[in-house]
């Protein structure tokens, strides 16, 4: 099953993707970050029905796809995940996750133009990532218990500005800044392990991989981060970016004003957002 968020009509709605063409409102539920709070939020997503009562379908040819969760409690990023990008920047392969962290704020549509402040723009960086999102509340669980806290998995297009995020030995600042991590456009209930993730700038292909070369893996990372703090229904885990990055080029490449960042996940879909410098 796969679930998006819609803007509509100057609020935003639940919906449930059908098919390419057409998805089902929720009734009830403005976004995914209000219906995931419900414990029975899988079974009201399934039983949502667009031609009975006050429900809704919406045609997708035109429909403007907000961030899948726009409301996370918290937004949980794993550095140096992927194998190849290890190699690529040069460092060990580590013992425990690198974990940094992003604000509701960072997020923004999976369609939306990113807009960098040009103080910002010197060194703007592609990082395809696979987005893990919670869906019920997971504290010190077991690996064998964290796949149940999932609910499901998106793409993240994580814009990452390399000059801030390498002003200090703390990455964050570089990762933080204002709708600038396209995210979407659906959470789809199903994953299977060793699906493609790549990133294209402008059409030309800059990272292919598949999801089997992450270090720690979705429940590796549940379980991993439940021991730290709750997981709460609605959370995103930011699970890396694999090799290919425009900083580890020689010479370095980064994205200039108007070029198009596109991250696909197979089987879950693709994030666009062209990069507007102001």
């Amino acid at each position: 099953m796969k679930l998006a968020t819609l803007r509509l009509q100057g609020t935003t709605v639940a919906v449930r993707v059908d098919n390419e063409w057409t998805a089902t409102v929720i009734d009830g539920y403005r976004d995914l970050s209000a219906l995931l709070v419900h414990p029975e939020w899988k079974s009201i997503a399934a039983a949502a029905d667009g031609g009975q009562g006050s429900g809704k379908t919406i045609d997708l040819a035109t429909a403007d796809y907000g961030p899948v969760v726009p409301r996370p409690g918290k937004v949980i990023c794993v550095g140096l995940n992927y194998a190849s990008h290890i190699a690529e920047m040069g460092r060990e392969k580590p013992e425990y996750p690198t974990l940094f962290a992003k604000f509701a704020e960072s997020l923004t549509g999976p369609y939306d133009d990113v807009v960098i402040p040009a103080y910002a723009a010197g060194a703007l960086d592609w990082e395809a990532e696979l987005a893990v999102i919670i869906g019920k509340c997971a504290r010190q669980v077991s690996e064998d218990e964290a796949p149940d806290c999932i609910a499901g998995y998106s793409v993240v297009n994580d814009y990452t500005m390399r000059d801030y995020q390498f002003r200090s030995i703390q990455w964050d600042q570089g990762k933080w800044f204002e709708k600038a991590t396209g995210f979407g456009p659906v959470l789809d209930t199903d994953y299977v392990p060793g699906t493609r993730i790549e990133a294209r700038l402008d059409g030309e292909l800059m990272q292919s991989a598949t999801t089997d070369d992450l270090v720690f893996g979705p429940a590796r990372l549940v379980h991993y981060i439940s021991q730290i703090v709750t997981l709460q229904p609605g959370d995103v885990i930011c699970t890396g970016t694999t090799g290919g990055v425009g900083h580890a080029r020689k010479p370095a490449r980064y994205i200039q004003d108007g070029e198009t960042i596109e991250v696909t996940v197979e089987g879950i879909g693709s994030v666009r957002n062209k990069t507007i410098v102001k």
